[in-house]
């Protein structure tokens, strides 16, 4: 039933179901624990159908980093976008949004620092797309704190975003270990910790 159901499915709509599946198994299982072989009897689809979307495992690897990449830009994104135009809520905000995607049933650690440590080698594609996304969030904190240091009091926006970055890894690296309930569930109040207060209303 599953390989008739794959067999009306176009390459495109295949390929994306092939990703679905293979980041399913890939975050929870780990990469190198999961087989091609293993990700294809899931999807429902022969090994050569899955070979002919993804020449290599290592293609699939990187494939499946560059969806994670692309779904942490849009979460990230979107957590600042509905926080409105104050600078400092957007940075807030992408806190708060993370407070809520540590809990367990849906997360087990940040993908990106778990392809890095069973990739280690620079040059593996799934490597640097990893990299990539890591620079991308210490530049977008970057563009949060030069945003918030043009009407509050920041020192140096670069080590604020610098530091905002290390709360959110050490935010990932502990819940793997010590859960949502641990640790991590710090990691708001400490990047609050870092800003300047919220300026008072002026009473009237």
């Amino acid at each position: 039933m599953a390989k008739a159901r794959a067999a009306r499915r176009s390459s495109a709509e295949t390929r994306r179901h092939v990703l679905e599946v293979a980041h399913e198994l890939f975050y929870w299982q780990g990469i190198r624990a999961v087989g091609v072989d293993k990700v294809a009897a899931e999807a429902g689809i022969a090994p050569t159908t899955l070979y002919r979307l993804f020449p290599s495992k290592d293609d699939l690897v990187a494939a499946y980093v560059e969806r994670a990449e692309a779904g942490y830009r849009e979460w990230f994104d979107e957590a600042v976008r509905r926080a409105g135009p104050d600078p400092r809520e957007r940075i807030l905000a992408v806190f708060d949004s993370l407070m809520e995607q540590i809990h367990p049933d849906r997360c087990r650690g940040c993908p990106f620092l778990m392809t890095l440590t069973e990739f280690p080698d620079p040059g593996v594609p799934g490597h640097r797309h990893s990299v990539a996304l890591k620079e991308w969030v210490r530049a977008r904190f970057g563009e949060l704190a030069d945003d918030l240091a043009r009407g509050a009091p920041v020192d140096d926006p670069a080590v604020l975003a610098d530091r905002l970055a290390l709360v959110m890894e050490g935010a990932y690296a502990s819940v793997q270990a010590l859960g949502a309930d641990g640790p991590a569930r710090q990691a708001r109040a400490l990047a609050e910790a870092l800003l300047p207060p919220a300026p008072h209303p002026v009473r009237r």
